[in-house]
């Protein structure tokens, strides 16, 4: 079975520092300490905007998924 995660890459780093993160559906890569945080709280979110809709990340259709993100990416203030 084929099994769908959410990858974030932070292209900013400066300091040398190696940040890698994995949690329930997701992969997250690099960034600075910032980036890399403001990736952990929104993928967060999402796995938790998901499990209140009752829908997995392999079951929820691609437009459900935009729409996700674009309400966590609002809230955050971005």
């Amino acid at each position: 079975m084929k099994r769908r995660i959410m990858i974030g890459l932070g292209l900013d780093c400066e300091d040398g520092h190696t940040r890698i993160t994995r949690g329930d559906n997701f992969s997250l890569f690099g960034g600075s300490k910032d980036t890399h945080e403001q990736m952990q709280e929104h993928a967060i979110r999402v796995n938790e905007a998901l499990a209140k809709q009752g829908i997995s990340l392999d079951k929820v259709s691609g437009q459900q998924l935009a729409d996700i993100h674009c309400k966590v990416a609002e809230r955050m203030g971005r």
